[in-house]
């Protein structure tokens, strides 16, 4: 029975982890152009932010969404914004308006997802396919005539062509164990900022990383998406230091002198407003 049940397991994760990897970014979208005056307009999505994003008390804690609250009116005011970025086309943007325009594009499509499936427990009870763990792999947006999920916008458009480790700050899997949802809509001129506070706000907060004694327990993601941390512990725990604050920092100076073992959790619990 046992084996049964791992056997399930294995086949209801596999779409998750199955592009956790780095993938070759698809050439077609890692093309941009050197300028452009007119930025992408999310205003729209600030909007939603603003009425629904139940925002930390301090800059280390969890933001929360109250999908519940979603009046109809705004229901359309986030289609409609999501119909206007897939009618834009992204390459005749500069790169740090893609990157801002992939990231919101990502956010806003999963919390669309959350409301057409409210209530729901967790996003992994969702997704089209038999035994599906999420909806990563479903077909989600229609950019320039092709059709993406949240697999593609993520791990063949954002890791790759970034290849940042910071873009796991920003984008949000509707999640307690995820890094926040930002306050704040990214735009080019503001990203860089909201990727650094992002970091600082996830790996500040216990969720994130936890400190026991000789050993350190962190989030999953730096697990599932570990090359994109430098692929050992040593790389993880100093990329952890760069954006910890001094007490967090001196406790990893401290794992490192003297390492214990690193465990991996992750809660996903919707992170929605009680």
């Amino acid at each position: 029975m046992k084996t049964v049940f791992l056997s399930l397991f294995i086949i209801l994760t596999s779409s998750f982890y199955s592009t956790v990897s780095i993938a070759k970014p698809l050439s077609y979208w890692d093309k941009s152009v050197p300028s452009m005056e007119q930025d992408i307009d999310h205003s729209q999505w600030q909007q939603i932010l603003n009425r629904y994003l139940i925002v930390g008390k301090d800059e280390t804690a969890i933001n929360l969404f109250n999908y519940q609250s979603v009046t109809s009116a705004d229901k359309v005011i986030l289609k409609q914004y999501l119909t206007q970025l897939q009618s834009i086309n992204p390459l005749l943007h500069t790169k740090s308006q893609q990157q801002a325009y992939w990231i919101n594009l990502y956010n806003a499509l999963t919390v669309q997802l959350i409301l057409d499936n409210y209530p729901v427990k967790s996003i992994t009870k969702l997704g089209e396919r038999f035994f599906s763990f999420g909806p990563w792999d479903d077909d989600a947006a229609k950019v320039n005539g092709k059709t993406l999920t949240l697999n593609d916008i993520e791990h063949e458009i954002l890791r790759p062509i970034w290849q940042d480790p910071r873009i796991h700050y920003a984008v949000n899997c509707a999640s307690y164990g995820c890094p926040n949802l930002s306050a704040t809509a990214f735009t080019s001129q503001n990203v860089e900022q909201q990727l650094t506070a992002g970091a600082y706000a996830y790996i500040n907060h216990p969720r994130g990383v936890t400190v026991k004694g000789s050993d350190l327990e962190v989030s999953s993601i730096y697990e599932w998406y570990a090359e994109d941390f430098g692929d050992n512990e040593k790389a993880l725990v100093k990329h952890l230091q760069r954006y910890a604050n001094p007490t967090l920092k001196q406790a990893l100076l401290m794992f490192q002198q003297s390492p214990g073992d690193i465990d991996y959790e992750y809660d996903w619990r919707l992170n929605k407003a009680e």
